[in-house]
């Protein structure tokens, strides 16, 4: 029986142009950013990080949704211009959407080079795990 490479992640597609929402097959369910490209080099700032569980809304909604804000888009110095998804497999809960994405805005929301528009609280569920001093980790 084949296995697949990553637990989590079934397939991904990273520093698609905005044209490119139109392929994102509908309900799809995982995490995703926004990302803004340097002018002269390939390197690219992430804006913001998102999650679709994809019940009501799948990642093309999202994304939709973004390309349309006014908030998003204000300051074309600082507007999205590429976008990368990260779909998860079917049995992953929404959950596990959602504890993948809380880690992420987590570590990310300390960062001096945050984008602005990816101004996060903590992970409210990782902040209430018990945080013990390493030195008393067994």
């Amino acid at each position: 029986m084949p296995y697949s490479k990553l637990r989590f992640i079934k397939r991904c597609a990273e520093y698609l142009t905005r044209d490119s929402i139109r392929y994102i097959p509908k309900n799809t369910r995982g995490i995703y950013t926004l990302s803004l490209k340097s002018k002269n080099l390939d390197k690219y700032e992430i804006v913001y990080v998102g999650m679709s569980r994809g019940k009501s809304a799948g990642i093309r909604s999202r994304i939709t949704k973004h390309a349309a804000s006014k908030r998003k888009n204000i300051d074309p110095k600082k507007a999205w211009t590429h976008f990368s998804i990260y779909e998860v497999w079917d049995n992953i809960s929404e959950q596990e959407i959602q504890e993948i994405e809380g880690l992420l805005r987590h570590l990310y929301r300390k960062s001096a080079l945050s984008n602005p528009l990816n101004q996060q609280r903590r992970f409210t569920k990782l902040a209430k795990t018990k945080n013990d001093a390493i030195s008393n980790w067994e």
